[in-house]
């Protein structure tokens, strides 16, 4: 069965490694030159995300990337009082196995993970599907796929192809992210700086790994506005505008965002498909179900979401229809959780009072005060909130991988 992926991020790489160990013919097309190094933020991956990393043989090498970052330093303009939150601590409430890594480090390790078995077309992409599997490349010979998979992320261009625009489809949260790449000299090690104020937040951290080090800026602007999310020069001066002032430290980081050599901004959109799943293509990860980027554990829903994919079209033995059916079916609780968490986290992050910034520094506080044991347990509690990841049942799909390998 041959099998087209479009994608080699997260999504992409994952599923070919469990779709290649089946038997599958895999081919990833990527419209990059090569693997992407864009400077791109630190991630989560949560319990199911890693067990299934280990099952790569790869959860090792994603630990010795981790960020290492073990404290936040919280601080609200124009106030002198400083908030100690102990990270170590906040992700253990969060998760009982919880890494941050870079996602240029994540996507690296799944790429190397299976690509001696993947046939990877760089500088490419698809322009066009039809209904039999026949797929036209930009640049490649048109080809034959039994399946294609979009895992080309929130912008995709399967989805757009296969489900026509976005009209209907996504939902703002309410707030844009942007992440740049400053001089490492401009953050320290082990520790995130953040600037917290109503409607806006600006954090710093790097990696012992790292050259250079990670401004992240938060923002909810009274209305949505009107923007090409590849206009670098626009969302720069965004930037500007908006955390200008903030303080001065901010303002150092602001000052090398005319010059930094990897800018990604772009909109905390939630998509809302009913489906993923069209004819002879389907979608995974951020293509098919992003519930926001940063606020809703986007990576460890695609690490999940590709390795059901593929051990379902594995055990339907190659029928796309029933294997896809599988896949949706399996997904759509933790989907839709991970959306209804996604509005929360959205809400809470970015404070729209006084009020509300004073009860998440106060929330961080308490969390570094209290014993690690009491903190998981607490969140423990319920399935529906931050262990949300952690209550995820992946089906075990080594049976599969073993007869068909």
């Amino acid at each position: 069965m041959r099998v087209l992926i479009s994608g080699a991020s997260i999504a992409g790489p994952v599923s070919a490694y469990w779709l290649a160990r089946q038997g599958f013919k895999v081919t990833v097309v990527e419209r990059a030159p090569a693997l992407r190094k864009t400077g791109g933020h630190a991630i989560d991956l949560f319990g199911p995300a890693m067990d299934i990393a280990e099952k790569m043989g790869v959860a090792d090498r994603v630990l010795n990337r981790a960020t290492g970052t073990d404290h936040i330093l919280a601080r609200r303009p124009g106030a002198t009082r400083v908030t100690h939150v102990d990270y170590r601590k906040l992700s253990a409430a969060i998760s009982a196995r919880h890494v941050e890594i870079m996602r240029d480090d994540l996507s690296q390790i799944f790429y190397d993970a299976g690509c001696e078995h993947v046939e990877y077309l760089f500088g490419d992409q698809i322009t066009a599907i039809a209904d039999d599997g026949q797929v036209t490349f930009a640049h490649s010979p048109t080809r034959q796929f039994d399946v294609v998979i979009g895992a080309d992320g929130l912008h995709s261009g399967v989805r757009q192809l296969a489900f026509g625009d976005d009209a209907g489809h996504t939902e703002f949260l309410g707030a844009y992210l942007s992440v740049v790449s400053v001089p490492k000299s401009l953050a320290r090690e082990g520790e995130m700086t953040g600037w917290f104020d109503v409607d806006r937040s600006a954090m710093i951290y790097t990696a012992d790994h790292l050259d250079n080090a990670r401004a992240v800026f938060l923002f909810r602007p009274a209305a949505p506005f009107t923007y090409d999310h590849r206009a670098a020069d626009q969302h720069k001066a965004v930037l500007r505008t908006r955390f200008t002032g903030m303080s001065a430290e901010v303002d150092r980081w602001l000052a090398e965002v005319a010059g930094t050599p990897a800018f990604y901004f772009d909109a905390i959109d939630q998509l809302q498909l009913d489906t993923w799943s069209r004819g002879r293509v389907t979608l995974v990860g951020d293509a098919g179900y992003c519930p926001g980027p940063a606020v809703g554990g986007s990576t460890s829903l695609a690490v999940v979401g590709a390795y059901v994919l593929a051990g379902e079209l594995g055990r339907a033995d190659g029928d796309h229809a029933a294997g896809f059916a599988a896949y949706e079916q399996v997904m759509r609780h933790p989907v839709l959780g991970a959306r209804a968490l996604a509005k929360s986290t959205a809400r809470t992050i970015l404070p729209s009072s006084r009020l509300g910034l004073h009860a998440l520094l106060l929330t961080g506080r308490l969390i570094s005060l209290l014993p690690t044991p009491v903190t998981s347990a607490v969140a423990g509690l319920s399935d529906r909130g931050i262990r949300l990841y952690d209550s995820i049942q992946v089906p075990d799909y080594a049976m599969a991988v073993a007869r068909r390998g």
